[in-house]
């Protein structure tokens, strides 16, 4: 049996808390390589704050059962989210996500 993989393009957001000061100086030394113009939909995120470290978002292409649905695409990304912050050392509040499934958007074309 073959299951439908969709698309997923997710935004998490959330709150850096707690930020050692070696966390923030790393950060802010990175700051604008992470503005909105760097932001870019893939699979291993692109992350984007500014210079007040308090909200980020992250965007990240999620593939995965389309029976699964939205929910799953957002836990997955909230998942990768969580483990890329850990590995860089940067704490965070709870983190919430926004899902467009990509094999369903409808696009309407201008004639």
């Amino acid at each position: 049996m073959s299951t439908t993989q969709h698309t997923y393009r997710v935004i998490v957001r959330g709150a850096f808390e707690g930020l050692s000061e070696e966390s923030r100086a790393r950060l802010l030394a990175e700051v604008d390589a992470h503005g909105m113009a760097a932001m870019r939909f893939t699979e291993e995120g692109s992350l984007a704050y500014d210079r007040t470290l308090k909200h980020f978002s992250y965007r990240l292409v999620v593939v995965s059962d389309a029976a699964d649905g939205e929910e799953m695409a957002g836990a997955i990304a909230e998942d990768r989210v969580d483990t890329a912050l850990a590995e860089l050392g940067h704490a965070h509040g709870e983190l919430k996500s926004t899902v467009t499934d990509m094999d369903t958007m409808k696009i309407n074309y201008k004639r």
